[in-house]
This record gives structure tokens, sequence and C-alpha cells, in this order.
């Protein structure tokens, strides 16, 4: 069997598999969507989509009434000693962000993708395991659970930190283990603590966090509990066992005798690992999300680092599949991508080392540096936009090689661009995020470009939209926009964007 059934098989209906199924269908690229489980999944797991997350979500037309639905990540108060200590405040990312964190249930954020995807023309096909593959010059031949194959151009492993796609293709996925057991249950409480934001409760036995969820039609009583310990118990445990581990921990980290645990809604037990796959590519098979990355969960990263290795992947695929771009372009995925997942792994194992660790290091570190070091307001916005991934850049991606930039001059091609108010030719307003997506955007300055631009259209095709930005800076640089908001190229001189474009194209070539 050589000709394709589809374009793109994507292994894995999570947030990242379903994101770049939403965009594919967005490039116009033909997706089929299969996963092992035989149905969604109704659990939390997941609890927090930072801004960048909210950001692709809007950028796909997936976000629907997520907000209206979720709570706004405002605060984290640390305690000490039973009291608060701290309270880290997630403030103005800055203009052209569209919204701050929610405290969001993954399985609410799968069904709006889900909901998106099936807007989009597709189904997902549950209880379909991928079993065996194989591939050649041309496409993959999947072999599912059933017997059944799949034939198709490109296949991408979504399927998570166990994924048998990895597994398939041999890409090692070298890493340790960083700590012992969490325990982990949303639960309904009475609990007279305010609800705008998290709180952890640092211990010399291990932390305690507290997460505020929400759910349409509930009293607001849910709480996620997060909660390190080491010393438990070794025995597989029951919902229950680890509700009541909850009710033994929360008055020793907390201090606080006046919280009742009235029922549960899920429980899990993990053991955090940090792993990155070796490639993000094997021929035509990729791996994207928790099946080339697993950290801490600490911070909340995992989610909105795949759904960003989504984004990426899609429209690189789509330029691809399009015949618009050589297939050496797809290097430039790993190329983007895994430095970031490098530096997300190295940012969250500090973090869960100075959160669990028992040493009198630790402590004083915690006690002494990191409460007056954290209540600074720099150090608080700092925080914000780490945690946020607004501050991702590709300028030292393959992309932007040979790019000359003046020092200190910003954007430079590769950074993220901020949400902008923007006109159309005819005059007519509209906002920049509203063509991202499944668009580039020529941007030319308020006083209109003196000299036509016309590679973008000739190189990619009909998905370019020309526009006018709303405030004339004074410099007459145009500005070429990804559909993932970052900025591709700027410059005044046409000969050059479209050189820059050939080169891109042909990456590599």
């Amino acid at each position: 069997m050589n000709a394709a059934e589809t374009d793109v098989l994507v292994v894995g209906a999570g947030p990242t598999g379903l994101v770049l199924a939403c965009a594919l269908r967005l490039h116009g690229a033909d997706v089929r969507v299969v996963d092992a489980a035989p149905g969604p999944a109704t659990t939390s797991r997941a609890n927090i989509l930072h801004a960048r997350g909210t950001e692709v979500l809007e950028r796909i037309g997936a976000l629907g009434d997520l907000p209206e639905r979720s709570l706004t990540a405002l605060t984290v108060t640390q305690y000490l000693d039973g009291q608060p200590a701290v309270t880290v405040r997630f403030g103005d990312l800055g203009p052209g962000t569209a919204r701050p964190a929610l405290y969001a249930s993954q399985a609410d954020v799968e069904e709006q993708l889900r909901q998106r995807l099936r807007e989009l023309g597709t189904e997902i096909e549950w209880n379909c395991a991928i079993s065996g593959m194989t591939q050649d010059n041309s496409g993959v031949t999947a072999t599912l659970h059933t017997g059944a194959s799949v034939r198709c151009r490109w296949l991408a492993g979504c399927d998570g930190a166990h994924s048998t796609v990895r597994k398939l293709t041999g890409i090692p996925f070298p890493g340790v283990r960083l700590t012992e057991r969490f325990l982990l249950a949303d639960v309904y409480a009475e609990w007279p603590v305010d609800r705008s934001g998290g709180h952890g409760w640092p211990h010399r036995d291990g932390p305690l966090f507290a997460v505020p969820m929400h759910e349409v039609g509930r009293p607001d009583n849910l709480w996620r509990l997060m909660a390190y310990d080491p010393t438990g118990s070794e025995d597989e445990q029951s919902p229950e066992q680890i509700v009541d581990r909850f009710r033994q921990l929360i008055p020793e980290r907390t201090g606080r005798t006046d919280i009742r645990i009235t029922d549960s809604a899920w429980t899990s037990v993990f053991r955090v690992h940090r792993r990155l796959a070796d490639t993000y590519r094997s021929g035509r098979v990729f791996l994207a999300g928790d099946a080339a990355h697993i950290h801490s969960p600490l911070g909340g990263q995992g989610i909105v680092t795949g759904i960003g290795d989504a984004e990426n992947l899609a429209w690189k695929l789509g330029l691809v599949l399009r015949a618009r771009a050589a297939a050496a372009l797809l290097d430039t995925y790993e190329a983007e991508r895994r430095p970031l997942a490098t530096e997300v792994l190295r940012n969250t194992t500090t973090a869960t080392r100075l959160q669990v660790g028992s040493s009198p290091f630790y402590r004083f570190l915690r006690r002494r540096l990191l409460v007056p070091i954290a209540a600074m307001p720099s150090v608080q916005r700092r925080a914000s936009r780490l945690a946020s991934q607004l501050w991702v850049t590709y300028r030292r991606g393959p992309l932007n090689r040979g790019i000359r930039s003046r020092i200190g001059r910003s954007p430079r091609p590769g950074d993220r661009i901020p949400n902008l108010s923007c006109r159309h030719i005819d005059g007519n307003p509209t906002d920049l995020y509203n063509h991202l997506g499944r668009n580039w955007v020529l941007l030319i300055p308020g006083r209109g470009a003196a000299t036509p631009f016309t590679a973008p259209a000739t190189r990619l095709g009909h998905n370019v939209v020309t526009l006018i930005a709303e405030h004339n800076t004074g410099r007459p640089d145009v500005q070429l926009i990804r559909p993932d908001a970052h900025l591709a190229w700027r410059g005044t001189d046409p000969q050059r964007l479209t050189r820059w474009l050939d080169e891109a194209l042909r990456y590599c070539r």
C-alpha cells in the first residue's frame, strides 16, 4: 500500500495531539487522530493553563468559554510556621497579552479542543492503539492493535510519557527520577482559605500545596491538593487511603485544624522524573509533548510546553504538505523546541529540589533567602513571565542565521510578537491575533510600505494576510509574522525578504 490515506496520523488525543490536529486542519491537512483510551479522560490531571497556552488556544479557535468556566490564577501564598509569609502575584504580563493564567482542568481544556476539532471535520478514534510501524521515502504505515493499518505521509507521537511511538522508533529517552512519591487529590473541602490563588506550606517532611478549582454549577469548594510524602506506604494506595493520608498531612503541614475534606473527585500517586528524548524526529515520525520531554509538574509547565510543540510543528508540516517548503524545514522543529524543553527541565528541576529538599541547606534557603527574595516586585514580575512562557524566543534558531539585526533592536527575528491593534488594507480595524493560527501576517507600518512586498504571497500561498500597524512607531520596517506569532523577518528591502523566504523554505536542502 503506497498511496497515503491521510496526510498526518496523530497518535494521542491529549492537549498536545489535539492542538496539533486542530492546527493542521487550519492549514488544510487531512488528519486522523487515534488514542488507545476507550474515551475522553474525565479527571483533571494538569490544572493550570499559562498565558502562552491560552494564546495558542485562542489562535486556533479553541479557547471557547474556558475563561468563564475557570478561575484566574492571580496569586500563590507561601506560609511559614502556619502564617502567610509572602504572596507572589501574577501581575500584568505586558501589553498584547490576551489573558493571564487560568486554573483550568485538563479535562476541560481537552473538551474544548475536541469540540474545535469536530468543527474542523475530524473525529477522534478511541480504543485505537498503535502496535507497529514501518516507514519509507514516501510515508509511514502504522499498524493498529486490531490488525488494521493506516498509511500516512507523516506520523506524530503525542502519546505521553510512556509513548508507544517513541518506543517503536527506538528513540532513547534518558533521564533520572528526581523525587520519591507525591500524593495528588481533587477534593471537596470546608476550607476557610482565600480562593483567589494557590497556597503552599513548606515543611521539613515535604511541602503541601492547595489550588482552587472550579466546576460550573457546583459549589466553590473544590481544591487540588498535592503533597510530597516520601515516607508513606510503598503499597498501591486506594482513593480512600490517599484522602485519609491528606486528612493526616493537612494539620501536620499547615498547622490548621479547621479544614474538613467532605468528598473526593480524583486521586493519584506519582514520582517526579526528568527525561528528554535524544531527538524529536526519526524520518517521517515526530515526537511532541510528554512523548518528547517530562519534568516536574511544579510550575505547571508541561501542558503549555506540549501545546507550543504542536503549534510549532503544525505550520511547518502545513507548508511541506502543500509543497511550499522542502521537507528539511521540519528539522527546525527540533532545533527550535528542544532547547526550550532543556530550559524548562532545568528550571522545574531546580524548583522541585528547592521545595522538597530536606537537608539543613535547603531549609535555610527556603526560610532565610527564598521568602524575602520572593517578596520583591521585580522577582514576582520575572516569576510571572517565566511561568507564562511568553519569553520564548527562537532568535538562535536556524531560521534566523544570517539575518542582520542591530544590537538592542527589538523585536528580533524569532521573538514572540504580542497582539497588536491593526487595520485591514481597506481601513477596517482588527487585531493581529485574529489572523494568526492559520495565516502568516505581513505587517506594514502605519504610513504604508514604500515598496510592494509580493514574495510572501508568491512563496507561501493564499494564507498570507497584509495588515497595517495601527500605531506608527516611526520605523519603516515591514514585519513578516509566522502563524505561531513569532517574528520571521523584518526590514525594508523586498529582495532581502525574498532571499530569506527562499532560504528558509528550502532549509538545508
